[in-house]
C-alpha cells in the first residue's frame, strides 16, 4: 500500500471515531454559528505586492521528510509569515502522519488577520463541518482520493458553509476532474502523493490546460526567488509554500525575498 493509500485508509477510521465522539448533527449545528470567513479567493484572484501571492504553510512533519521543525509554535509562525507578507495561511491539521492539529489553525488564525486553509485529506461531509468548527476559511480537496460526484458533492457543502475551496491536481486525470467540477482555485502539486517524489515541471506544463478562468496555485517544492520567476513566466503568479518556509532561519525574510522575485535584479 502506498502512503497516500495509508493516510486515506488512516482517515477512514478518523471520520468514524470523530463522529462517535461529537455526532454529525452536533457538528452541523456549530458549524452554523461559525465565524465569518475570510476570503481566501479574495487574496488568491489578482497578484499582490511583487505580482506574486504566497500561501504560507504551517507544517511540522512530512511522510516523506520527516520531522521539519522539533518546536514550531504555530502562532509565532503565523505571525512571521504575515510579517513577511504572506496572502494567506496553510496549516496541516493531520496528526498521524504530519503531526499536525486543529489546535495549529486555530493558533495561527487567531495570530494573524489572514484567510487560513485547511490543508488535510477530506474525502467526507463530516470533515466538512468539522473545517467550519475549527475556523477554516477554506480547505483542499484532493482529486486523486475523490470522485468527481464526490468532489462536487463537497465542493457544494462548502458553499453552503461559507468556505472557498482549493482543489488539487497532480495528473491530466486530476486536471480533467477539476475541470468538469469548474473548480475556481486549482492547486497544481508537483509532488507525487503515491510516492512523495516532486518535478518542478508538472505545475508549469499543466498550466497551460486549465480553463481560461480556473486560477492556478503552484504547491510543492519551490525552494527560492528563481523558482518563483520560473513559474512566473508560465502565468502562474500563486504558490503554497510549506517546507522552505518552515525551515527558514528567518521566515518573514524569506517571504519577503519570494515576494519580490518578479523583480529581475532581485
Amino acid at each position: 500500500m502506498d502512503i497516500l493509500s495509508r493516510i486515506v485508509a488512516h482517515k477512514k477510521e478518523e471520520i468514524a471515531s470523530a463522529a462517535r465522539r461529537r455526532p454529525l448533527s452536533a457538528l452541523r449545528a456549530q458549524a452554523a454559528d461559525a465565524d465569518t470567513r475570510r476570503g481566501f479567493f479574495r487574496m488568491l484572484e489578482d497578484p499582490g505586492p511583487g505580482g506574486v501571492n504566497i500561501i504560507a504553510e504551517i507544517k511540522r512533519a512530512s511522510p516523506s521528510k520527516g520531522l521539519l521543525c522539533a518546536d514550531l509554535d504555530a502562532a509565532r509562525t503565523a505571525g512571521a509569515y504575515h510579517a513577511g507578507g504572506a496572502a494567506a495561511l496553510s496549516v496541516l491539521t493531520d496528526r498521524n502522519f504530519f503531526q499536525g492539529s486543529a489546535h495549529d489553525l486555530q493558533a495561527a488564525r487567531e495570530a494573524a488577520p489572514l484567510p487560513v486553509l485547511r490543508k488535510d485529506f477530506l474525502i467526507d461531509p463530516y470533515q466538512v463541518y468539522e473545517s467550519a468548527v475549527m475556523g477554516a476559511d477554506a480547505v483542499l480537496l484532493i482529486c486523486r482520493i475523490l470522485s468527481l460526484q464526490q468532489l462536487e458533492d463537497l465542493m457544494g457543502l462548502c458553499r453552503e458553509l461559507g468556505l472557498d475551496t482549493l482543489v488539487e491536481i497532480h495528473s491530466h486525470e486530476d486536471l480533467e476532474m477539476a475541470r468538469a467540477a469548474r473548480a475556481p482555485l486549482v492547486g497544481i502539486n508537483n509532488r507525487n502523493l503515491s510516492t512523495f517524489e516532486t518535478d518542478l515541471q508538472t505545475a508549469m506544463a499543466m498550466v497551460q490546460d486549465l480553463d481560461p478562468a480556473q486560477i492556478p496555485i503552484a504547491a510543492s517544492g519551490i525552494a527560492g526567488p528563481a523558482d518563483i520567476r520560473r513559474n512566473l513566466a508560465c502565468g502562474i503568479f500563486n504558490f503554497l509554500i510549506g517546507e522552505t518556509l518552515v525551515r527558514a532561519e528567518d521566515p518573514a525574510g524569506a517571504l519577503r525575498a519570494m515576494i519580490q522575485a518578479s523583480d529581475p535584479d532581485a
